[in-house]
């Protein structure tokens, strides 16, 4: 069914001191949410409108994108820009609430926080981190992976360790990677890192424990420990990482990224390395290394795993969904054989497992090499991107050694203009806060390299300098 055009009502006022796209966002909002505008209505191109008003196409563009970020619009490729659905005046009997701000971070309980499918959909550039570039990998070396895993038959008891195959792969892979002396009787796999933690969890934990987490650290490593019955504990970072002298003595695990923390990029050092597993050893506590990043550095070799320091005190969790991509879903754990032993039982208990043709596809890319070919080639691919956000934003980053993201801390007044006036240019950018369950908060922004298009990374990260400079001015980090 074809849609015709709706001619918005507008009249913009070049004398009122407000800029052309703010009126204009405004006046379209204010049309949707009375329901002169419809859900479903089409609007004009930016250029045809921007014609009918007499102005330049940018103060179009700029304000349909400012109505995109806040979910008024729906974008259709091909097919134009149209009011979106859920708006529209709310019923006559709902008690009136008032609309959230116009400029509100994402992220917030306010907005909308886009699915990275629907950013992409509505042509924001994402800077968010968590995502890898998954879009040049060898795709000969892909399929015959796939054909590979599909040739195998499948298995009617698999073993909750993982195939014995892949278990030796992994191990010959850690050995290289990561040099730790391990076997296959060491390495469970997993189908991420969330599974492994969620599985230690399952083993070690339950009602009356206590789980200590990095603060600011990882949200969901919080949010899976607590839902085995612990209570966490938040457990203060500085740049080099975790604080071992603030750690309780009552935690029955610790969670750590001691690689390239998250979200402040510290790297553990290894005086700290040690006191920190001699705190476990004194207080029986046990140290659940999740090897976040380990395998992309750009200044210097990675340091020594910490479950090769002292591996009855240490399990280490690895996964492939930054390496390959997180569609993979599969992921490793290592302990000693008398813990690992335990997981088995525990995951077989809760019927948990591992797909076993992604088991067998990743055992081919390995076995063939293929898997390494692939890690040299981001490395150089990421290390590219490193150096745009360096180039435009260098002044500003913190933790930008290693992984695919890099922290900018900032006054903590700063934050949501400067959130808020990304998020107004179609740019997604991540509230350093979100992270934080401590107090003090740490204030900033997390800002991702891995998913974007190189193309759209310059962009964004110039388009955030701006920003940055009339928002903060050029002081650097604080």
């Amino acid at each position: 069914m074809t849609r015709h055009t709706t001619e918005p009502p507008v009249r913009l006022d070049r004398g009122a001191g407000v800029p052309l796209a703010a009126q204009l966002s405004e006046q379209l909002r204010a049309a949707m949410a009375e329901g002169v505008l419809t859900p479903g209505s089409r609007l004009p191109s930016s250029r045809a409108l921007a014609a009918e008003l007499g102005v330049s196409r940018t103060v179009v563009t700029e304000a349909y994108q400012q109505l995109y970020a806040e979910g008024w619009l729906d974008g259709r490729h091909g097919s134009g820009t149209f009011v979106a659905e859920n708006t529209g005046p709310a019923p006559t009997s709902a008690v009136p609430r008032p609309l959230p701000p116009a400029h509100t971070p994402p992220g917030s309980a306010a907005t909308v926080r886009w699915s990275r499918h629907e950013a992409r959909r509505r042509g924001l550039v994402d800077l968010r981190p968590g995502a890898p570039w998954v879009r040049d990998h060898d795709l000969a070396a892909w399929r015959r992976a796939w054909r590979h895993a599909a040739e195998q038959p499948p298995d009617d008891d698999p073993d909750p360790h993982g195939l014995p195959r892949l278990r030796a792969l992994l191990a010959d892979h850690l050995r290289r990677a990561r040099g730790i002396r391990v076997g296959p009787e060491n390495v469970l796999v997993t189908r991420s890192t969330g599974n492994g933690l969620d599985l230690v969890g399952a083993t070690l934990l339950g009602p009356g424990t206590r789980a200590g987490v990095e603060d600011p650290g990882y949200p969901r490593a919080a949010a899976v420990l607590g839902a085995r019955g612990a209570t966490t504990v938040p457990c203060p970072v500085d740049h080099d990482g975790i604080v071992v002298a603030d750690l309780p003595r009552d935690l029955s695990v610790v969670y750590t990224t001691p690689a390239h923390q998250y979200p402040l990029g510290g790297r553990l050092p290894i005086p700290r390395r040690e006191r920190l597993l001699a705190w476990a050893r004194e207080t029986g506590a046990v140290v659940i290394e999740d090897d976040y990043d380990s395998e992309f550095r750009y200044d210097v070799a990675p340091l020594p795993a910490l479950y090769g320091l002292d591996p009855g005190r240490v399990v280490l969790l690895g996964t492939l969904s930054k390496t390959l991509s997180p569609d993979l879903g599969v992921g490793w754990l290592v302990a000693e054989p008398d813990l690992l032993r335990r997981v088995a039982e525990v995951r077989r208990s809760l019927s948990d497992r591992t797909s076993g043709p992604a088991q067998a596809a990743t055992a081919l890319l390995l076995e063939r090499g293929d898997l390494d070919r692939h890690l040299r080639r981001m490395r150089r691919e990421y290390a590219r991107r490193r150096g745009v956000v360096k180039e435009f934003l260098g002044p500003y980053l913190t933790g930008d050694t290693a992984g695919l993201h890099v922290t900018l801390p900032l006054p903590a007044e700063a934050v949501a203009p400067v959130v808020a006036e990304a998020a107004a240019h179609g740019l997604l950018v991540d509230d350093l806060a979100r992270t934080t369950r401590g107090t003090p908060p740490a204030h900033g922004l997390v800002l991702g390299y891995g998913t974007a298009h190189p193309t759209d990374l310059r962009r964004g990260c110039r388009t955030l300098a701006g920003i940055l400079a009339r928002r903060v001015g050029d002081k650097g980090p604080v």
